[in-house]
């Protein structure tokens, strides 16, 4: 889970600081002529009135008169920037007072103090509502509900030669109830001037005063007299800030080309960032429409959600771009982005424009053609699986070199970290390409499921993030019918591991209540992406896929361009059962999956005395079962699900069809048709149900002598399934420690990959816990064993530079990478040579002849066998290489060292953004926690430059969370368990 603490800005000044506040000083530049003749500009320096008596001599006038025009153009040639500040100054009384003779670079230093005004009015304001016994509106966790917008026109300028921003914001809003308040975000932006005003043209509503309330992120502004209920008002704020060198809100990033580094700006305003590009009202309910303009230099472009309208040059080398207007839309996935990039296109047959956006080299090379194809290819799927067309004249991808996530799908303007987009062909591995494309049908899913259709709050995230997950499966499969995405790999990918967090008594339900700002980072985590899948693709199973295709796109048509929360779902899809004759209220059945924490493990056991009889029961799973007699909460028995049991028979040759059995009680009997002594049963066929499957021990040892004798009878889902529930009912203490190793004892005869995977990702944790104990090397010689047939049986790749790189065996060949990666992991000498070999035969030819799908595992084993020399060679070619794909597995590569001092070093080189990008830094302090050379020194590490590392991404969805969890996985004693919390109260 991701921390909850905020990170504030100090008020003290730094070096960094210091230099951005002189090139403010030196250069700004403001809005445009045409904007700045619109509300009056004047300089301020000469905002006195000067009174020439009569009787003065005309010599001294003119030398007045002189000394002013001087003191005119200095002021314009030296602080430009007062443009942007003072554009509202002729005609809005509403000014921050002040601050008027303050450069714009101190201007922007809006973190040193609140904008003059706040000292004065809000505690008179505050005492107001003391009087009334009233919570002032603007210390609500939520917006107050007597406005909402309807339109805003938003005008921008960027600097990216001082990485400052300026902007007037005009918003058109309709009072619902009468009131003299307006409140809306606005965070870490100085607000310079406000003016309110009817639309009739009844003149200004005059401003009385106004101020931020940093503690809720909101911006108030107190009126004269009360806005009329059902009468529209237009408020327009001038703002400036700073393009942050951060990963949220309006930030910059770079790239070096040539030689020469070039900056770019792009947002991220998921899920509350929007406010700290321009004062909105920035929650999912509030759907506007939005009118961006630009202004940029001309060696720039800018891209937002719309295509441009017109473009505006200007004599001194200045542009200005305006957007079309956009759709009804919330403020998250708003967008736009200032950089140099090039781009190639291609067109959907339904006219869909899609272009993608990245370093001119990487177009130059091709990289972006793959994503470019499969997007156009995509969309078409998504028209005709949701049957409503996608909704905008065209869709940019964004390719940057940093970004706090691995996409955001910004309606129209869909922005990718460019590891999660690019991808060389000649270079590139199929486990690359695959998390490639499943990003890329992640995103274009939120085109419809979060941009056209939007929760309606952020407890139900998982209605966009769950779909989304889900049909990354589902868009894979059309993309790739052989690879079986959403009948196999889910389940390993998805199903295995979100029901190991959600087995922990620290788990939460899939929609959870959201209060205050820090709750809402809290609820985008595995449990609201991958639960929220496995949850629709239960759905989906129960109800059959036919109906439940129908009941999206009714839910789609119904609640376009609106939001929707979960139980408008629910009775959409249980209108389209009706429709079948079907009459499920999938309300009563969901409620109890989504509202509850946690999943039920069904017992399925034989009744002794009688024939055909068996009795299911259901339980809350939990690992740590002293947990339910700790907390009252885990050991009460009303968790209750209403499950959809689907269950078979068979014997040795065959298997029965499934039937379903919904399961509500505790404990229930049922008969069961063809189940006699030598026949075993199976729950939860194909595992589509979210839930855990434990029989008793007599069923299990049929299972396990069915699998040594005809593993092909059971199906390759279920063979994965009966590995994960084993291994883990065994680690909660439901089922005897040998029963998942005796299971697994058949693998020497398994030809598919899932089943392998899934044993892989059993035996990794249980690894990483024993490696510290005198009786590892009996578990380690057994899981060599395991391997050993198969591994001798597949061999290694050929070089493959030369074939395509999607094979249509795509299977064979991860099953062979898995068996090659436990190989290696586990110590077999023969698969330590190989990968000695071919990083010896790299080095001495320097030609990389390594195969692609396993040059992960050779140079992670290279790296972690061989000197320091291979170590630098490593370290030598991250640095040199342009693909993406390959500069992220090298890097991984280096936290294999056994070497301390090359992990100590990577570990502080990994702070530096010019040599690891910032969201990369997190991947290798936690590999280098996986290693176990590494474990204490990246413990160590974490703890001292933890208050680095939360100012850096405490802000930024997963980043800390994944951070937190991956350095602490292997801790397991109470002292440093001490450490963790000290380091974190620091």
């Amino acid at each position: 889970m991701a921390l909850d603490e905020k990170r504030e800005k100090s008020a003290s000044f730094t070096p960094m600081m210091i230099e951005e506040d002189a090139a403010l000083r030196n250069g700004s530049r403001g809005l445009s002529g045409q904007w700045a003749d619109a509300v009056g500009v004047r300089p301020r320096t000469t905002e006195r009135h000067i009174t020439v008596h009569k009787r003065l001599v005309l010599g001294f006038a003119i030398s007045i008169l002189a000394l002013l025009v001087v003191t005119m153009i200095a002021v314009l040639l030296s602080v430009r920037f007062e443009e942007c500040s003072t554009a509202a100054a002729a005609d809005s009384p509403a000014r921050a007072s002040g601050n008027g003779s303050l450069p714009g670079a101190a201007r922007l230093n809006h973190d040193a103090g609140e904008p003059p005004g706040r000292q004065e009015e809000a505690p008179g304001e505050e005492e107001e509502w003391q009087r009334r016994r009233q919570p002032p509106p603007w210390t609500q966790l939520r917006l107050p509900r007597h406005l909402r917008p309807l339109h805003y026109n938003l005008m921008l300028s960027a600097f990216m030669e001082n990485f400052t921003f300026c902007g007037e914001v005009n918003v058109q809003i309709e009072c619902l109830n009468a009131s003299r308040y307006i409140v809306l975000h606005a965070h870490r932006v100085h607000i310079e001037a406000v003016q309110v005003a009817e639309d009739k043209l009844s003149g200004a509503v005059r401003v009385s005063s106004f101020f931020l309330y940093p503690q809720n992120q909101v911006f108030v502004v107190v009126l004269n007299r009360s806005l009329e209920a059902q009468r529209s008002y237009n408020l327009k704020i001038i703002y400036s800030a700073l393009i942050e060198n951060e990963l949220l809100g309006f930030f910059r990033s770079s790239y070096v080309l040539h030689g020469e580094r070039r900056f770019l700006g792009v947002t991220q305003f998921s899920p509350t960032h929007a406010r700290k590009a321009f004062p909105c009202f920035d929650e999912p309910i509030y759907k506007a429409t939005f009118k961006i303009s630009i202004k940029h230099q001309a060696t720039y472009l800018s891209l937002s959600n719309m295509p441009v309208e017109t473009s505006v040059f200007e004599e001194d080398g200045w542009v200005t771009d305006h957007f079309s207007q956009t759709p009804l839309m919330s403020t998250y996935y708003l967008a736009w982005a200032v950089c140099n990039f090039t781009y190639r296109e291609t067109t959907t047959k339904n006219g869909v424009v899609v272009r993608l956006y990245a370093r001119p080299d990487a177009i130059r090379r091709g990289s972006g053609d793959y994503a470019l194809n499969i997007t156009r290819r995509l969309i078409e799927f998504y028209e005709d699986y949701f049957k409503v067309p996608y909704s905008l004249p065209k869709l940019d991808l964004l390719a940057v070199p940093k970004h706090p996530y691995a996409a955001m799908e910004n309606w129209g303007l869909s922005v990718f970290v460019e590891q999660r987009i690019l991808l060389d062909p000649s270079i590139s591995s199929i486990s690359y390409l695959l998390d490639v494309t499943m990003v890329i049908v992640h995103e274009l899913c939120h085109q419809w499921f979060g941009d056209l259709v939007t929760p309606v709050w952020w407890e139900d995230v998982w209605l966009k993030e769950g779909f989304a997950h889900y049909f990354e499966f589902v868009g894979t499969d059309y993309l790739y019918p052989g690879w079986n995405m959403e009948k196999q790999r889910f389940l390993t990918d998805v199903l295995h591991e979100v029901m190991l967090l959600d087995g922990l008594a620290s788990s939460h339900p899939v929609s959870q209540e959201v209060q205050r700002a820090t709750d809402i980072d809290r609820v985008f985590d595995w449990i609201a992406y991958k639960k929220g899948a496995a949850l629709i693709r239960m759905l989906a199973n129960f109800m059959g896929h036919s109906v439940f295709q129908m009941g999206l796109q009714d839910y789609l048509t119904i609640h376009k361009y609106g939001n929707a929360a979960r139980n408008d779902l629910w009775n959409t899809l249980s209108e389209a059962l009706k429709k079948v004759g079907k009459f499920v209220n999938i309300q009563e059945v969901m409620d109890q999956w989504t509202l509850q924490m946690g999943y039920p493990v069904i017992t399925i056991m034989r009744n002794e005395t009688a024939d055909n009889i068996v009795v299911i029961s259901q339980e809350h799973f939990i690992y740590d079962i002293d947990a339910k007699t700790r907390d009252p909460d885990l050991g009460n028995n009303s968790y209750l699900w209403q499950i959809p049991l689907t269950i078979a028979v068979g014997n040795t040759s065959h298997i029965s069809s499934e039937a379903i059995i919904w399961v509500s009680n505790k404990s229930e009997h049922h008969r069961i048709a063809a189940l006699d002594e030598t026949s075993w049963l199976l729950g939860n066929i194909n595992q589509t149900g979210y839930f855990r499957v434990n029989y008793d021990i007599r069923n299990w040892r049929l299972l396990i002598d069915q699998l040594m004798r005809n593993h092909e009878v059971i199906s390759v889902s279920n063979r994965a399934g009966l590995i994960d529930d084993a291994f883990n009912l065994a680690r909660a203490g439901y089922l005897p420690q040998n029963i998942p190793l005796e299971i697994i004892r058949y693998l020497s005869e398994e030809k598919d990959f899932l089943p392998w995977h899934a044993a892989s990702r059993a035996l990794y944790p249980l690894d990483k816990l024993l490696d510290r104990t005198e009786n590892y090397n009996i578990f380690n010689e057994y899981i060599l064993k395991q391997v050993a047939a198969m591994y001798l049986k597949l061999g290694w790749p050929t070089n493959n530079l030369n074939r395509s790189l999607v094979q249509a065996a795509y299977q064979h060949e991860e099953l062979r990478r898995e068996v090659i990666m436990l190989a290696c992991s586990f110590g077999n000498k023969h698969c330590h040579q190989q990968a000695a070999t071919l990083i010896s035969d790299w080095i001495s030819s320097n030609r990389n002849r390594i195969p692609l799908n396993v040059r992960d595992v050779v140079y992670c084993t290279g790296v972690s066998l061989m000197d320091e020399d291979v170590w630098e060679f490593i370290w030598m070619k991250f640095h040199s290489t342009t693909a993406v794909s390959e500069k992220k597995i090298l890097l991984e590569a280096l936290t294999c060292s056994d070497d301390r001092n090359l992990l100590n070093r990577l570990l502080n080189l990994s702070l530096n953004s010019e040599v690891v990008l910032d969201q990369d830094a997190i991947d290798v302090i936690i590999h280098v926690a996986r290693n176990p050379h590494g474990r204490d020194l990246a413990w160590k590490f974490f703890r001292e430059k933890w208050k680095i590392l939360n100012a850096r991404y405490g802000e930024a969805l997963f980043m800390n969370s994944k951070l937190i969890s991956g350095v602490t996985e292997f801790l397991n004693t109470e002292e440093e368990l001490n450490e963790y919390d000290q380091a974190l109260q620091d």
